[in-house]
């Protein structure tokens, strides 16, 4: 996130788009609310209408994969109206021009034939956002899982740079992470291309400065995504996973080809806290110490570090993550001494600058917002003060492309997926509370009221959902919560794994996979 939690609270616009709040990040949500009991107007685009939807000032259901229309869309009326903070333009971007050719050839009209938005709510939405004092953009999947996921996070950004809602409180572009230490794995180097703090595996003084730190010698080449890396396996260029706190086998996209793949590996390593689909394909199980059994850091969505102490010994034989590396390396040859989580984290501050000024009594408390490049530092609160980290803020052409799989005569539904309010991610953890599993024991596939009514469906029927890679039994649930000729199904069930039916297609620049649009079809099933 630019910006952090608590300054949602001061926005008085908030543009909330793929990001179902409440369920997802309930505690955010709070944030919004209170913005919202000040006065702050509330827009939502999302296919699918939430809880935060039903609550908005301004809610619009776009056409799945259709969002890079409808932000141009909404930027072509701010530069037709000279809504636009034209001095931010000039003196904090580049590359306007090029950018304002694209946007041109996006009236409302026409993005309202791609988009399904209205051209008047289209209107409305970009005059709330450009007139805000300080307008404030939310994001999660929804925006990022397709293979325009990379377009759509950058239309937010020109969006946010047209009206110079950046580098101030209470403004920016802020993506929600999915999981509760995803901003930490990605600071830690948890990507193919980087090394912690974001630095390139392809510069080479920045690979020179971690060869110095780790005592070896490091590839120059941008090293493999998830859906590469299985590929790999059926290809026979990778012979060996370690996966750690991960269960691909109901998470990824296409799930039979992650599980061909996955049982031609020559060794499957797993770590992680409860048996899962991806255990029962391990050669070796590792077990892996919860949160309240270790030591260390988390870092969430606003780049906040916070410390966690041990609150409990780990069961059995399990290990904190940290120690089970050490031991895989030092039998594999590359030997590590680390004593603690406090020393790792000295090294942390060694080689990654945004981390360089926190320490572990600093972070007792609340913790601290990165970048902290000295110890004096208080952290950083909102990011682009003044400036933005590569100069000037840099306009992006973008044009809009349909998504990968579309309906047709075969295959006649759109199809999404996402969360439900009682489970999380793939129900490892809440599906084994007695409690939740009462509110939600199985999956359901949400179908819109005329569709139902067109194939003689009830509330409750069983119907067999399929795509071209696979199909998936589920019980229906009769909803406008979206729209005509769509279906919606929760992903954290096993037994009807929605990722069975959704496509591996990938963003060609970030590699992440289209699940948020596949084509399917429905049959009632006696």
């Amino acid at each position: 996130m630019t910006n952090s939690f608590a300054e949602l609270e001061d926005a008085d616009c908030i543009f909330i788009i793929g990001s179902n709040t409440t369920v997802g990040h309930p505690l955010v949500a709070t944030r919004i609310f209170r913005a919202k009991s000040k006065g702050a107007k509330l827009i939502v685009a999302d296919p699918r209408q939430t809880q935060i939807g039903r609550l908005a000032d301004l809610y619009v259901r776009q056409r799945l994969g259709s969002d890079v229309a409808l932000i141009n869309g909404m930027m072509h009326v701010i530069l037709k109206n000279g809504w636009q903070n034209q001095a931010f333009v000039e003196s904090r971007t580049e590359n306007f021009e090029a950018f304002a050719q694209v946007i041109e050839k996006f009236p409302p009209e026409r993005a309202a034939e791609i988009t399904g938005v209205s051209a008047d709510d289209i209107v409305r939405m970009a005059e709330y956002y450009a007139k805000a004092e300080a307008g404030s953009i939310v994001y999660c999947m929804g925006i990022t899982q397709h293979t325009t996921g990379v377009d759509n996070v950058r239309s937010l950004a020109n969006l946010s740079m047209l009206c110079g809602h950046i580098g101030r409180p209470s403004t920016g572009v802020n993506p929600l992470r999915g999981q509760n230490n995803v901003q930490g794995a990605c600071d830690m180097g948890g990507l193919p291309n980087v090394y912690p703090a974001y630095q390139a595996v392809t510069v080479p003084e920045v690979r020179e400065k971690f060869e110095k730190a780790w005592n070896v010698k490091l590839p120059s080449n941008v090293g493999l995504t998830i859906m590469e890396m299985m590929d790999g396996i059926q290809h026979g260029k990778i012979k060996g996973l370690v996966i750690m706190g991960e269960n691909p086998m109901v998470s990824d996209p296409d799930i039979h080809h992650v599980k061909h793949a996955l049982e031609a590996a020559e060794c499957l390593v797993v770590l992680d806290i409860f048996p899962t689909p991806t255990t029962e394909l391990a050669h070796v199980v590792l077990p892996a110490a919860s949160f309240a059994e270790k030591d260390g850091t988390f870092s969430n969505s606003e780049r906040r570090v916070q410390l966690v102490r041990k609150a409990v010994e780990p069961p059995g034989e399990a290990k904190a993550d940290w120690e089970i590396i050490r031991e895989l390396s030092n039998r594999l040859g590359y030997p590590m001494d680390y004593k603690s989580s406090e020393e790792i984290f000295e090294e942390i501050r060694k080689v990654a600058p945004s981390y360089a000024g926190m320490t572990y009594p600093r972070l007792e408390g609340e913790g601290l917002c990165w970048p902290c490049p000295t110890t004096e530092h208080p952290g950083t609160a909102y990011l682009h003060a003044g400036k933005f980290s590569r100069g000037l803020g840099l306009f992006a052409a973008i044009d809009y492309r349909p998504p990968a799989e579309e309906p047709d005569e075969e295959y006649p539904f759109w199809f999404t997926t996402g969360r439900a309010y009682v489970h999380y991610h793939t129900g490892t953890m809440t599906r084994r509370s007695s409690h939740l599993d009462q509110e939600m024991p199985e999956s359901v596939t949400e179908v819109h009221p005329e569709d139902a009514k067109r194939m003689s469906l009830r509330e409750g029927d069983v119907v067999e959902v399929a795509s071209r890679r696979g199909s998936v039994f589920s019980r229906v649930q009769i909803t406008d919560r979206i729209g005509k000729g769509v279906v919606f199904m929760p992903f954290h069930f096993a037994e009807s794994a929605a990722n069975t039916l959704t496509n591996a297609a990938l963003d060609p620049v970030a590699k992440i996979p289209e699940y948020k649009v596949c084509a399917v079809k429905l049959a009632k099933v006696a």
